[in-house]
């Protein structure tokens, strides 16, 4: 169905143009995936930048619904805002993390010009945007390369700069520009001329650009087939003729791809671009105002996340070996063999997912407030690499994303059974009873039961003033929830934990199990323990550290 066309950017041409963006990335990722030789023929670029637009798309959709119950719109600049957050939270590898730079260069100029005499900018704001986004791609880049997504992106912004008109017009010619330079990259970039194949990230970029004009004038966009040229080449161009070091597997090129988000000020992060300069190459580092996405290739994986230690508090570290992560194109050890069966899950804190990683699970993380999207379960169903996955979302608001993400690796040819635990410690005892050498049948309902007979609950401190199933929080209370529903209100942590506790207990249990938050009081869970070796003679704790979860405290009893 065609777009309705949408002279000037506004609110809803920024939620139209991420939907656009990422069904045309859907279409495009496995071949770019396949074109993808530069820095690193490790074939997920496509993947890369699929699930950063997805994370941003996801991010602007969420603005839009706190408005759906409401009067008004959200303003531009809350939807820009949201979409570069978005972006920035979710990037992966080094493409994504360039589009999510260029995201929010655009989103720099796109809320400077949204106020509330103009909720909306012209073509010759769209220009600025695109120059911006273009510049500060560059600038974040420690050694920019001709021939790579920085090249299609500034020829973008040039052509935008010569155009006269609307957005669509503006658009039009940023995506023309786009094109024109991407067909050129062969001839830049040696790696991709011995290849024969276009840059996978310039590719990529492309296909937004081609989003973009869709989202204003309603006309879907034909790439030319150029743009794709020799994919099939590719796949053995990429193993034969990419050259020696193109693998990253140690003929000369870093082993590792570290990528984390970084909580730290402009003076630690400069500090740390000099040092991770020092220790590896293709270098990114993008954000500001005190969230960064880092990215870098080294050989000393621990030395690129102790920099990050030292510059802030680095969250959401990614280490891949190129050398065992690369089964597109072949480079690199054989790929390993599949594995009969895997556990996949979502898990809220750090302490967490070490504690689902030792037992065998493929760990998610899903930070406070930003739940991980489809495309990143079913990165990590991918990467579990079985034949044979069972999917844990451990939080009921996750049941339709990983549905989704289930019913994607289902395409692939991989086995998924969904459990639908709705907390961590539900996981946790799903986890417990987990035999892989059952038939899988058998051992889904396995999990299955030991997760329905564990009830949750967790306490948390309420934010707001607000009616709850207990009667009227205010902002700051501590509230117990028990099965998803809050039963205690009260002033203390501690307090309310043990008459949560003591209602759970009411109908029984054998054992208790306690994730306590890195914010939760010291002497909660030694309190809790005392109160059940007093008076729950027959029943067991066990207590875990969950790190940086969000509740203060998570309770199973089983």
């Amino acid at each position: 169905m065609a777009q309705v066309p949408q002279t000037f950017f506004d609110a809803l041409a920024v939620r139209t143009w991420c939907g656009l963006a990422l069904g045309a990335l859907g279409q495009a990722r496995e071949e770019i995936d396949a074109i993808n030789v530069y820095p690193v023929a490790d074939g997920d670029t496509g993947t890369n930048l699929y699930l950063t637009l997805e994370s941003a798309a996801t991010a602007v959709e969420a603005v839009f619904a706190g408005y759906e119950t409401g009067a008004g719109e959200p303003s531009l600049a809350d939807a820009v805002h949201a979409m570069a957050h978005g972006a920035l939270i979710g990037a992966r590898g080094n493409s994504g993390t360039i589009l999510a730079q260029l995201l929010r260069g655009m989103a720099q100029v796109l809320s400077d010009d949204s106020g509330h005499e103009r909720p909306r900018i012209d073509g010759a704001g769209l220009r600025r945007a695109l120059r911006r986004a273009a510049d500060s791609a560059r600038q974040a880049v420690a050694h920019p390369v001709e021939g790579t997504v920085l090249t299609v992106a500034s020829a973008a912004a040039d052509a935008a700069e010569r155009a006269e008109g609307d957005c669509g017009a503006v658009a039009r010619a940023a995506h023309e520009g786009a094109r024109a330079a991407l067909v050129a990259t062969p001839g830049q970039l040696e790696v991709l001329g011995r290849a024969g194949v276009v840059d996978a990230g310039g590719r990529g970029l492309v296909a937004v650009l081609g989003a973009l004009v869709e989202a204003f004038t309603g006309e879907p966009v034909r790439e030319n087939a150029r743009a794709a040229a020799a994919v099939a080449h590719a796949r053995v161009a990429a193993v034969s003729d990419a050259g020696p070091c193109a693998d990253g597997s140690g003929n000369g090129d870093p082993a590792y791809e570290v990528i984390y988000l970084l909580e730290a000020d402009d003076t630690a992060v400069t500090r740390l671009r000099e040092r991770l300069d020092a220790l590896g190459d293709s270098l990114v580092v993008v954000g500001g105002d005190g969230l960064w996405n880092v990215h870098v290739h080294v050989d000393d994986a621990g030395a690129a996340v102790e920099a990050g230690v030292e510059a802030g508090r680095p969250y959401r570290i990614r280490i891949t070996h190129f050398g065992l992560g690369d089964v597109h194109t072949g480079r690199g050890r054989p790929p390993r063999q599949r594995v009969q069966r895997a556990v996949v899950a979502v898990v809220p804190g750090e302490g967490l997912a070490g504690l689902y990683t030792e037992a065998g699970a493929t760990a998610v993380l899903a930070r406070p407030g930003e739940p991980p999207a489809s495309g990143e379960l079913v990165q990590a169903v991918r990467r579990a690499h079985a034949r044979e996955v069972v999917l844990l979302p451990n939080d009921a608001e996750l049941r339709h994303t990983a549905a989704a993400a289930a019913e994607q690796a289902r395409a692939e040819g991989i086995r998924v059974a969904l459990i639908p635990t709705r907390s961590a410690v539900q996981g946790i005892a799903a986890l417990a009873v987990h035999e892989p050498g059952r038939r899988f049948d058998e051992d889904v309902v396995q999990m299955t039961s030991a997760a329905g007979a564990t009830r949750y609950a967790e306490v948390v401190v309420a934010e707001h003033q607000s009616w709850t199933t207990a009667g009227i929080c205010q902002a700051g209370d501590v509230l117990g929830l028990i099965d998803g529903d809050v039963a205690v209100i009260g002033p203390d942590v501690t307090a309310t934990a043990v008459t949560v506790l003591d209602r759970m207990l009411q109908a029984g249990g054998e054992l208790v199990t306690l994730v306590v938050g890195d914010e939760a009081p010291e002497a909660v869970a030694e309190h809790l323990e005392a109160r059940v070796r007093e008076s729950y003679l027959a029943v067991d704790t066990v207590v875990y550290r969950g790190g940086r979860q969000g509740a203060l405290l998570l309770i199973g009893v089983e």
